[in-house]
This record gives C-alpha cells, sequence and structure tokens, in this order.
C-alpha cells in the first residue's frame, strides 16, 4: 500500500514537472516569436525609411470639408480677409518707408512686424485658397516641410519681435531720458535681424527629423497647414522623443518671451499709474490694453496647439485656433498697433494728399 502511494506521488510530481516544462516552453516560445516579429517588422520600416519603397511622396490636405458652395463661400470670405490683411500691412510698410518723419525705432519695429505678417500669412493663405477650389487638395512631401519650416520660422519670429516691441515701450515710458540713447536706430535694427535669424534657426533640426520617420501611408492631414501634430499622427512608428523635443523647445520659445512681454507691460503700466494727466493715462491704458489683447490671442492660441502638438485635440478645434493666430491676427493688428496711432494716420493722410497732387499735376 506504502508502495503504490510512493508511486502515485512520484508520477504525479512527474506530471506537474512536464506540466511546467511544456507550460514554460510554451511561454518562452511565445516570448521568442514576438520578439523575432517586432526585430522583422523594425528591419522591414528601417528599409523601408532608407529605401524610399512605398513611402509617401505627397499629401492631402483635407482643409474644411464641406459642400461645393460653402467651398466657393469660403474661398471668397477668406480672398477679402487676405487682401485686407495684405492692403493693411503693406500701406504700413509703404508709410514708415516714405515718411522720414517716423523713422523711429518704434515705427521701425511696426514696419518691420507689418512685413512679417505680409511673409506669415503667405506661408498658408494661397495654399488654402487653392485647396479651397481643387479636387485634388495634395501637396507634396517636399512641398509639405518646406510650408512646416516657414510657417514656424515665421511664427517664432514674431514671437522675438513682439517682446522687442514691449521692450521699446518700457524704455519709451519707463527711461525717457535715457531712450534716445539706448534704443538707438542702428540698435533697433540689429535686434530686429537677430530676431529674424534666430527665428529661421529654431526649428531645421526637429523638422530634420521628422522627414525622417517612415511615411507609408494614409496620407491625409485633416487640416489646412502641414502642423506636426498631424504629421507625427501618419507616421508608421511612434516618435516619443521627437514630441517631447518640439514641446520642449515650443514651450521655452512661448513662455519665455510670453513673461517677458507680461513683465515689460507690468512695469509700463506701473509707471503710467503715476502720470499725473488722465488723458496721458488714459492713452497709455489703452494703447497698453490693445497690445496686451493681441498678445493674448496670439499667445494663448499658440499654447493651445504648441505646447503638446499631439496632445488629442480634436481637429476642428485645431484648425479654428490655427485660422486665429495665422490669419485673424495679421488682419487685426494695423487696426490695433498702427493705424490707431495719431502720428501712423498722420502720415496715411499726408502720402495721400502727396498722391492726389501728383496726380492732378
Amino acid at each position: 500500500m506504502t508502495d503504490k502511494v510512493a508511486m502515485r506521488n512520484k508520477a504525479g510530481k512527474k506530471l506537474q514537472l512536464f506540466l511546467f516544462l511544456a507550460t514554460f516552453g510554451s511561454a518562452t516560445e511565445q516570448i521568442v516569436r514576438r520578439q523575432n516579429d517586432k526585430m522583422i517588422e523594425h528591419s522591414r520600416l528601417e528599409t523601408m525609411n532608407m529605401s524610399g519603397v512605398n513611402t509617401v511622396t505627397e499629401f492631402i490636405l483635407l482643409s474644411f470639408p464641406c459642400s461645393r458652395e460653402v467651398q466657393v463661400l469660403l474661398f471668397m470670405l477668406f480672398s477679402v480677409s487676405y487682401i485686407l490683411t495684405l492692403v493693411g500691412n503693406g500701406a504700413i510698410v509703404c508709410v514708415v518707408r516714405l515718411d522720414h518723419r517716423i523713422h523711429t525705432p518704434m515705427y521701425i519695429l511696426l514696419a518691420n512686424f507689418s512685413f512679417l505678417e505680409i511673409c506669415y500669412i503667405n506661408t498658408t493663405v494661397p495654399n488654402m485658397l487653392k485647396n479651397f477650389l481643387s479636387e485634388t487638395k495634395t501637396i507634396s512631401f517636399t512641398a509639405c516641410f518646406l510650408q512646416f519650416y516657414f510657417f514656424f520660422s515665421m511664427g517664432t519670429t514674431e514671437t522675438f519681435l513682439l517682446p522687442l516691441m514691449a521692450f521699446d515701450r518700457y524704455l519709451a515710458i519707463c527711461r525717457p531720458l535715457h531712450y534716445p540713447t539706448i534704443m538707438s536706430i542702428p540698435l533697433c535694427m540689429n535686434l530686429v535681424a537677430l530676431c529674424w535669424v534666430t527665428g529661421f534657426l529654431c526649428y531645421p533640426v526637429p523638422i530634420y527629423f521628422i522627414t525622417q520617420l517612415p511615411f507609408c501611408g494614409p496620407n491625409t492631414i485633416d487640416h489646412f497647414v502641414c502642423d506636426p501634430g498631424p504629421l507625427l499622427a501618419l507616421s508608421c512608428i511612434p516618435a516619443p522623443g521627437i514630441e517631447l523635443s518640439c514641446s520642449i523647445l515650443s514651450s521655452l520659445i512661448i513662455f519665455i518671451t510670453f513673461f517677458f512681454i507680461l513683465g515689460s507691460y507690468t512695469l509700463v503700466l506701473r509707471a503710467v499709474l503715476h502720470v499725473p494727466s488722465a488723458a496721458g493715462r488714459r492713452k497709455a491704458f489703452s494703447t497698453c490694453g490693445s497690445h496686451l489683447a493681441v498678445v493674448s490671442l496670439f499667445y494663448g492660441t499658440l499654447m493651445v496647439m504648441y505646447i503638446s502638438p499631439t496632445s488629442g485635440n480634436p481637429a476642428g478645434i485645431q484648425k479654428i485656433v490655427t485660422l486665429l493666430y495665422s490669419s485673424v491676427t495679421p488682419l487685426v493688428n494695423p487696426l490695433i498697433y498702427s493705424l490707431r496711432n495719431t502720428d501712423m494716420k498722420a502720415a496715411l493722410r499726408k502720402i495721400q494728399m502727396c498722391t492726389k497732387i501728383s496726380q492732378s499735376e
């Protein structure tokens, strides 16, 4: 009896050992198979990316998908907005260029800002207008990333130019006696050039790394501009490192420049409170309030979009927010920054009178 029990226990232990080995072997085989599959897939993607086989050669920008009648209506609406933006900002550039009385740092900055807005809107709106009337709505791989580069470079230049304009106002109001010696015209021009150069040097490296990702399909971008969020979402492999680097770079640029502007206008407003004249206070408050409204609109939309490029914002929200800072702010900036200015309106009237006199002669 004891022998039978011992034999039964021995047989049970052998069975348990067999089942353990079988289970372990099956689990090991599955792990090895998964690792092999991952290596094969990674190798396939690397080969595809390096060889260029079956990669995307063009993208489709959906823009605003709707009926043909609505597309034509949007084309007319954005065409009028585009023309008004060009005329308003172009008028400021021409007035500052032609009227030597306003060749001061403040108006030089405004003229550069208006010229920047003209360049900025031309990176997106012409292609968007074309897509409203196009059936294919395609953009080549190279053109998409060129648009990406110039769109972001212009936007970054604007984030550098706005703090410079705020600093100029701070010096003019808080340090009026030292203003002519500190903010000379040569220094102003050098600072403007530095803003442009720095703005165009910020994003080439991140954009280069995004172009090296494999895009093997689909190729439809639910946007009207080549933006990092939709582009990263179309990549065949996840790129958390690139996404993180873009977020950090955008956050640093946006927050540093925004808080610099906020600090400058805080000091300006504090100085304005000590101005004895009520009319002077109203004028300064009106100017600073208008400037801060544009800054808040521009920076608020930037923070929503680019602090986390793939944060999961709905495509419709992304388009509306992008429209606000890429099309609406260039349209209203001439009204807020310059055309409400007394000197600017006087210069416009002078040029208009000179034009009429020359035409009558």
